[in-house]
């Protein structure tokens, strides 16, 4: 079984749907973990938007990739899905871990009102699912 590291700023909505996509369409082929650079606040749209796919992270909690690091964990793939200059924050882990990178649109960063918000992380999160899946039919 492939293990996965999703990695983000705070843990608060991209990684933590892309590790909730991972493992629920892995059917046992691979399994995903979630951290953030800094450990947050879940994004509550992202949970909100996660229940209309029938994945509920509300119970999720977020964590720090550097307590990952400190216990030695190791990943099959880390992938950072922030921008490119935090993405290379990320501490390299030991073993032989793909670095993958996948520039996705922060979440938090989006302002309007709350339709045009919620369909911009809509947007978000069917490309973090795409590309899960992407990766699920190449490991």
């Amino acid at each position: 079984m492939k293990k996965i590291l999703f990695v983000c700023i705070h843990n608060s909505a991209r990684s933590q749907m892309a590790e909730a996509f991972l493992n629920h369409y892995a059917s046992g082929k691979a399994f995903a973990e979630s951290a953030g650079l800094e450990a947050g606040t879940l994004n509550p749209i992202a949970v909100e938007l996660m229940k209309e796919t029938g994945i509920d992270i509300s119970q999720n909690k977020t964590k720090s990739v550097f307590d990952f690091y400190k216990r030695g964990k190791t990943y099959d793939f880390v992938i950072t899905v922030c921008d490119e200059g935090n993405s290379e924050r990320c501490p390299i882990f030991p073993g032989n871990s793909q670095k993958l990178h996948w520039p996705i649109d922060d979440p938090s960063s989006i302002s309007g009102n709350d339709a045009y918000v919620k369909e911009r992380i809509r947007i978000i999160r069917d490309e973090i699912r795409d590309r899960v899946l992407a990766l699920l039919k190449v490991i």
